[in-house]
């Protein structure tokens, strides 16, 4: 199984360190025979051929079965025309993976402001409000003059049925219910053509249960009852802000695992919620939780779409090696009050890994 690993930008180096050395321990204990190239990507790649994102780069990555990419200082970049190209929307869009999986749950042993929770949301990644991915040349950002600025937003019957169902398809192996998250009633018709579409592909399952809520009521509902919810399912711009604030609601965004994925395609991607956190870089104090949870997310994805038990057993063990290690204060990294380094709790994980096999062994 060869896997593309871009560890891009800021703490990105150091979280995708530690992730491969837990992929690499759980590789050994479950046989999945990963093998990994590195590709550079962001203000390494920038610096060597002028681009943050090279075309050649995203032509390999379809020839792989999976790709772990490292967060991006995206904001730093220069202007595209100089080579300041987002490195997550060319992988998203260029490489169709158009669903971004972002779950959230609370865990009773990490602090958190919100109120229990275990959702995913579901949310469309190749177009919507975002301007660097609604063209097929230029962007969908203009100023006519100086003083007013246009954006343009895309939104298509194709990319919302698709979201749609991959949606439905999660629903039914959870808790059959699905909330769909627009604001129809003021952007009528693109919105208004993402809930037809929606509700369209709701016909096909009649165990899940379809509701909807217009995107500043769904916002509340998520501070006020978001054990209420299961699948959440909307657009690129309302996904991203909604993810943040669920991952944020349960103790921290660097603990938000996520995947790119397109099933048609046979290809994933693992991915952080949070950022590139430069102020924090090479200084080994980062919290790989989410790269390393994505990871996971990645090996449970392989090992449902192609019949391999021992990816999504590896994908669980994981799994759980991160709340063991997480359910001891002493072995939390700095923004969840602890004290430990990014590589001593990279190690942690491990041993955890190794302990628990021994155990079933």
């Amino acid at each position: 199984m060869k896997i593309m690993v871009v560890p891009c930008d800021g703490i990105g180096p150091e979280i995708t360190k530690a992730t491969i050395e837990v992929l690499e321990a759980t590789d050994v204990v479950y046989g999945l025979n990963l093998e990994y190239d590195y590709e550079d990507a962001g203000f390494t790649s920038l610096a060597k051929f002028g681009t943050t994102l090279r075309d050649e780069v995203l032509d390999r990555a379809k020839t792989y079965d999976g790709i772990i990419l490292g967060p991006q200082s995206h904001m730093d970049y220069p202007a595209r025309e100089k080579g300041g190209v987002n490195v997550s929307a060319g992988f998203r869009v260029k490489l169709d993976l158009f669903a971004n999986v972002r779950p959230a749950r609370t865990r009773a042993f990490i602090p958190h402001v919100g109120k229990e929770m275990d959702l995913v949301i579901m949310r469309e990644a190749t177009e919507g409000f975002y301007p660097d991915r609604n063209m097929v040349a230029g962007t969908g950002e203009f100023m006519p003059t100086h003083d007013v600025a246009l954006s343009v937003r895309k939104i298509t019957a194709h990319a919302c049925e698709r979201i749609a169902r991959a949606a439905f398809e999660l629903a039914m192996k959870r808790g059959k219910k699905v909330t769909a998250v627009h604001k129809a009633n003021n952007f009528i018709l693109t919105d208004g053509l993402f809930l037809k579409q929606v509700r369209k592909v709701a016909e096909e399952f009649p165990e899940v249960t379809l509701n909807d809520f217009i995107i500043d009521a769904m916002a509340a509902h998520l501070v006020r009852n978001p054990s209420r919810f299961d699948v959440i399912v909307t657009t690129n711009f309302y996904a991203d802000i909604l993810s943040d604030l669920v991952s944020e609601l349960t103790g921290s965004l660097g603990l938000a695992g996520s995947i790119n994925a397109n099933s048609d395609a046979g290809l994933v991607c693992a991915q952080a919620q949070h950022g590139s956190a430069p102020d924090i870089e090479n200084q080994n104090i980062a919290n790989p939780t989410s790269l390393i949870l994505s990871a996971a997310m990645m090996l449970n994805w392989l090992g449902e779409k192609r019949a391999l038990p021992n990816f999504e057993a590896a994908g669980a063990a994981i799994e759980r090696a991160i709340d063991e290690v997480l359910a001891n204060p002493k072995t939390r990294t700095r923004d969840l009050g602890g004290a430990i380094a990014t590589d001593a709790f990279a190690a942690a994980v491990v041993q955890a890994i190794r302990s628990n096999a021994r155990q079933v062994a």
